[in-house]
């Protein structure tokens, strides 16, 4: 309408000719005139059906497809363009949009439900109250390798401040550790956190808003005193903040995929970018950036008083062996316990064997399968009844001695009974504790230094290492020199007297 406004005031006000405004506007002269004529605003009809001349001959068969896959689960019915793809096998040379509008059309009268458009109440909630939790699928390379990453959410709700943080899996384990690293991240605890109803959190669904939370997960409430919020399930609006915040994720900060070299790199830099993306505008108070907003919030988010431990608890059986297969991954425990059972505790990072309210062995996990993580220390007490599984036991042939005990023990084994004198080293240095592993390493380089390698050697260096000086006792020396009072009188004729008694004996 700008167009044929301008087009009539240069005719009628500054007199500029019809062939002047045709080229003046790259118009024809048909169309200038009938822009002179023009007074009210054009309409222009709305073609309501489409001609498809190139499809028409394939309409019966594109319906029966839709037909027969209406009758099909969701995920085995053909996508428009899928369906394009097999109309050209039978012989459709047309385009792909003409498929694709007759495949909406059809859907659209056959749904049988109403195209209705759900309204929402836009939300306000209050500094220091709500935080929403979720979980995406992402994919980064680690380790030079490109795997799917699982990647936690929180944003609270009033500051728009969020945290990220990356696990290899979804277990319980890792949501009570990714809480412990979110509310470090926060610098408190919201009062009430909003999830789905995922497994880890929410044991079963009642009616309404009616929850049996996990017992494990409610302990974590306890601790940090935050109340939980279930969703109404395939209701994700109640949660909006965190759901588009997965989407801008995916977009700001895996997008390219990022490249670290493991999950405690990449968790560094994840955090590092939440506070940098913190300097952007807020959404709705566009004065103020997002992280002015958190400092505002973050005084009233509840006091940490102590860290959760989040682990998760189970009773296991050990081996013969003296070993717990943990998700496919094999881990030692101390010989002592073989074929005994003993309490299980898994962490995001560690995992903790647990016997007689005392930790009995500790790990580091591992993930990934059939992975055998062995500490030699639990099997020396099968070495003292077994000494010949020191050359091909699993635990020792592995072991990452220092070199000098690898110089002397490779000596020692070729000598006779060479494999029980080595373990009798290994066990003095078992009894000596936390120092024995580096009194050995001394005991063996100062013995490598005389040139003569032999068990007694090395043992008797280590107890030279690790004897205690004993102390000199503490004589009271008089200030003078002391005086007798009484002098004894020298009798010599008592010799002679002895004499005479032993010749008549």
């Amino acid at each position: 309408m700008e167009v044929i406004t301008e087009i009539r005031r240069l005719h009628f006000v500054e007199n500029v000719t019809v062939s002047a405004l045709a080229k003046l506007f790259k118009l024809s002269r048909p169309t200038i005139r009938k822009h002179l004529k023009t007074v009210e605003e054009p309409v222009y009809p709305i073609r309501k059906d489409q001609p498809h001349p190139k499809l028409g001959d394939y309409l019966k068969l594109l319906d029966d497809w839709l037909a027969k896959d209406a009758c099909l689960p969701r995920k085995q019915r053909r996508t428009a363009q899928r369906l394009f793809e097999c109309l050209q096998i039978e012989g459709y040379i047309g385009g792909y949009t003409a498929v694709q509008r007759r495949v909406k059309d059809w859907k659209l009268n056959h749904s049988g439900k109403p195209s209705v458009k759900q309204a929402f109440v836009p939300l306000a909630f209050p500094p220091g109250e709500t935080c929403q939790f979720d979980w995406s699928h992402e994919t980064a390379v680690l380790g030079g390798v490109e795997q799917i990453v699982k990647v936690v959410h929180f944003r609270l709700t009033y500051s728009r401040q969020m945290f990220v943080i990356a696990y290899p899996r979804e277990t319980q384990e890792m949501v009570l550790d990714a809480h412990n690293q979110a509310f470090a991240f926060f610098g408190g605890v919201p009062k009430r956190m909003v999830y789905d109803n995922l497994k880890t959190v929410v044991d079963a669904i009642f009616v309404g808003k009616e929850r049996r939370f996990n017992r494990r997960f409610l302990t974590l409430a306890n601790h940090y005193l935050f109340e939980p919020i279930a969703c109404t399930p395939e209701a994700g609006w109640e949660k909006g903040q965190v759901e588009n915040q997965v989407g801008n994720i995916r977009e700001w900060l895996f997008t390219p995929l990022p490249h670290c070299a493991n999950f405690t790199e990449l968790n560094a830099w994840l955090a590092r970018r939440c506070q940098e993306l913190a300097a952007r505008p807020h959404p709705e108070q566009t004065s103020r950036s997002t992280a002015e907003c958190f400092a505002e919030e973050r005084p009233l988010l509840l006091p940490i008083k102590a860290p959760f431990e989040g682990y998760v608890e189970s009773m296991r059986r050990v081996s013969s062996q003296c070993l717990i297969c943990i998700d496919r991954n094999r881990y030692s425990v101390p010989a002592a316990w073989a074929n005994r059972v003993v309490s299980v505790r898994l962490t995001a990072h560690r995992i903790g064997m647990v016997a007689d309210g005392k930790v009995i062995a500790d790990h580091e996990r591992r993930f990934g399968r059939d992975q055998l993580i062995c500490d030699p220390w639990h099997y020396l007490p099968v070495l003292e009844k077994k000494p010949g599984a020191l050359r091909h036991g699993a635990p020792f042939v592995t072991w990452d001695l220092p070199v000098a005990i690898k110089v002397v023990r490779d000596r020692i084994l070729k000598q006779d009974k060479g494999d029980r004198a080595f373990v009798d080293l290994l066990l003095m240095a078992r009894d000596l504790g936390e120092t024995g592993l580096d009194t050995l390493d001394v005991a063996c380089d100062l013995t490598l230094q005389t040139g003569v390698i032999s068990a007694a050697i090395v043992l008797n260096e280590m107890r030279r290492l690790t004897e205690v000086a004993q102390p000199k006792p503490l004589v009271d020396t008089p200030a003078s020199t002391p005086v007798l009072t009484l002098e004894p009188v020298a009798d010599c004729s008592r010799y002679d007297t002895l004499r005479s008694a032993r010749h008549v004996h």
